[in-house]
Formats: C-alpha cells, sequence, structure tokens
C-alpha cells in the first residue's frame, strides 16, 4: 500500500514550486508586503492559469474537482515562497462550503465564477472557535446582524461566506447595504484579512445546511493552515541549513559546529511527522470524515508547536542577521506566527480535541 502522494499530486507540487520560483522570489514578497497590498496580482494570474483557482470545484461546473489532499500539497508550496495570495478561503473554503451546503441553484450560480476567477470570496468562520467581546454574528429573517472578525483573503471579495452564532452558513454580496468592510492588520503582511461589520445586511442562507458544514469548513481550514506552516518551516530549515554551511567564524563555517548541527538536525525531526501527519488529517478529511474533525485538531496543534519551534531556532542559527530585513526571515516566522492562531491557538484546539475523545471534563 502506497502511503505518500500520487504520481499526479507530486506532478502538482512540482508545476507549483516551478511557478512559484518563477513568479514569487523573495524580492516580489517584499514588494507585495512592503506596498500594503497582501495580494499579489500576477502570482494570482499564474496560479489560475494551472486552475488552482477551481481547484476545490467539481469538473461539472469548471473546476478540477480535486480533494484537500491536493489542496494541502499546493499550501505547502505556497507556505514555502510567502506567497502573497489568496488560496485558503477563496480557492478552496468557499467552493467547499457551496459544496457541502449549497443549494443547487447557489451552486450552478457561483462555482462556475470561482473557477473561473471571476468571483472572489472571503470566509469568516473565527467565531466558531473563539469570540472577542463585541464579535459574533447572529441572523434574523434573512439579515445578519454583528462583527466577524478576521475574515480570510477578504481583499476585494466580491462575496463572503460567514457562520452565525448557531453555526449556521450565509452567503453576503460585497455591494451589500449596510455591509462594512475593514482591513485588519495582522503580523502577517502576506495574507489579506478583514473585519465585517454588519448592520441588518441582507443573507442568503445556504440552501442545504445542515448544520454540520461549518465544523466541516474549520476542520478544512486547519488542515490548509498546518500544511502552509509545514512549507513555511520546511523553508526556513533550508535556509538555515544553507546560511550555516556558508557563514564562517574563527576559520571554520558554522556548520561544522557541533551545537549548530544539533539545531538544525533536531528542526528536521520534529518537523518530518508533521508532514505526514498533515496529509493523514487531508486524506481523512477526503475518505474516512469521522475522523476529519479530530485529525484536523491535532494537525493544527502539533504543527503549531512545531512551527514555532523551527521558526524561532532557525532564526537562532543566523544570529543576530536572523533579526534584519535583508535575509526576509520574518515573513516566514510571522507567516507560521499567523497559520498558529488564526483557526484556534494550541491550547483552544486540543481542548476541542479533548471534548471530541470524551476526555474533557468541564463537558462530563
Amino acid at each position: 500500500m502506497d502511503f505518500g502522494l500520487s504520481p499526479e499530486q507530486r506532478m502538482l507540487r512540482d508545476a507549483v514550486d516551478r511557478l512559484l520560483r518563477e513568479h514569487c522570489p523573495l524580492d516580489h514578497v517584499r514588494e507585495v508586503a512592503e506596498g500594503g497590498h497582501a495580494v499579489s496580482a500576477a502570482v494570482v494570474a499564474a496560479l489560475s492559469e494551472l486552475g488552482l483557482s477551481g481547484i476545490m470545484v467539481p469538473e461539472e461546473h469548471g473546476g478540477l474537482g480535486l480533494g484537500l489532499l491536493d489542496a494541502s500539497v499546493v499550501a505547502e508550496a505556497l507556505g514555502a515562497a510567502v506567497a502573497p495570495v489568496p488560496f485558503v478561503a477563496r480557492c478552496v473554503l468557499a467552493p467547499l462550503a457551496l459544496r457541502l451546503a449549497g443549494s443547487p441553484a447557489q451552486q450552478a450560480q457561483w462555482l462556475p465564477r470561482i473557477a473561473d476567477g471571476s468571483a472572489r470570496f472571503g470566509v469568516g468562520l473565527t467565531e466558531l472557535v473563539s469570540r472577542r467581546d463585541g464579535s459574533g454574528v447572529t441572523a434574523d429573517n434573512g439579515t445578519l446582524r454583528g462583527t466577524a472578525l478576521f475574515v480570510l483573503d477578504s481583499a476585494d471579495a466580491d462575496a463572503f461566506i460567514l457562520a452565525d452564532e448557531d453555526g449556521s452558513l450565509h452567503l453576503v454580496t460585497g455591494h451589500a447595504d449596510r455591509l462594512e468592510f475593514v482591513a485588519l492588520p495582522t503580523i502577517d503582511l502576506t495574507r489579506a484579512v478583514g473585519e465585517l461589520r454588519l448592520d441588518g445586511v441582507a443573507a442568503e442562507p445556504l440552501g442545504n445546511d445542515t448544520g454540520d458544514a461549518a465544523r466541516m469548513l474549520v476542520a478544512a481550514g486547519r488542515v490548509l493552515l498546518a500544511a502552509d506552516a509545514v512549507g513555511s518551516a520546511d523553508a526556513m530549515i533550508a535556509k538555515a541549513v544553507a546560511y550555516a554551511g556558508a557563514r564562517e567564524q574563527f576559520g571554520r563555517v558554522i556548520g561544522s559546529f557541533q551545537a549548530v548541527k544539533h539545531m538544525c538536525a533536531e528542526m528536521a525531526a520534529r518537523l518530518e511527522p508533521c508532514r505526514s501527519l498533515v496529509w493523514y488529517a487531508a486524506h481523512a478529511f477526503d475518505a474516512v470524515p469521522e475522523e476529519a474533525l479530530l485529525m484536523a485538531c491535532h494537525a493544527q496543534s502539533h504543527t503549531g508547536e512545531v512551527g514555532r519551534f523551527v521558526a524561532r531556532t532557525a532564526t537562532e542559527v543566523h544570529g543576530g542577521m536572523g533579526f534584519t530585513d535583508l535575509l526576509g526571515l520574518h515573513y516566514w516566522f510571522k507567516r507560521i506566527g499567523f497559520d498558529r492562531q488564526v483557526l484556534g491557538g494550541p491550547e483552544i484546539v486540543r481542548a476541542e480535541a479533548a471534548t471530541l475523545q470524551g476526555w474533557d471534563a468541564r463537558a462530563a
């Protein structure tokens, strides 16, 4: 039995890697981030030419009809390049929400437009995980009120899929009356995140929502963020190893020092199992749905901790240079930090995993 990626998935990974090396070097990432845009139109267009805007859209609606494991392979490559593109929500969670909970009419209206890139979605799920004072969305007779924080891929969105406090999903157009959008700065300048303020905004419930779709969307988002963190951490290890092999002190490259060798080896040893964990979590979402929620918790919480360790250690290997903008390590460092927190930090996610397994004494 083959427990690795299929030949087609490896080809997909290689194609995305080649594209990003050509279109998304660090200088381009820096230009986009420092320009305050958080989204590179050039990289988005290049990825769309590969058909990735429709990666989760069924073939009958013009997409590739692939699964979450395929999307996770792409997310890992995007993390390695710290690519400033809207992928998690726009290309995966939005079409997945329509597939899981949308009516046939809603699917026919929106999925082809997502596939060809003409419909840009943001997705707001954060309040299902943790809620800050004053946030949360309530539904009443076809309208929404409240505030949705950390709406993913929200820049220039034509429409939004939002979860209310009961876990039901709603579709809101970007030009709706009484809808206010505010860009929400985070430590990660390669991601577009926003806040939506809704004051009786007209909303369209997803027609086939049985109540479980929102939880599955959170699980899918966690797997994708974990995959992104694995890619980011892998890139930081590669940069640390390359630097250790070139930087000299006391007439020797620092990579020959035992302490530096141990730091690099420990980073690699701790990160590599995370890749298999993320792959299985994505596979479970696609093929073993009864394990999807729990495996997503494991993937997100564990990679969050390992990613933080790698980010810190890789920076230490670079010494003082690691804290400068010259090498750009901070882009990967901050991206890992964002991935770790946005749909629940390790403590929150582990508590949820305990509840799913009946181990949470508070639920007794």
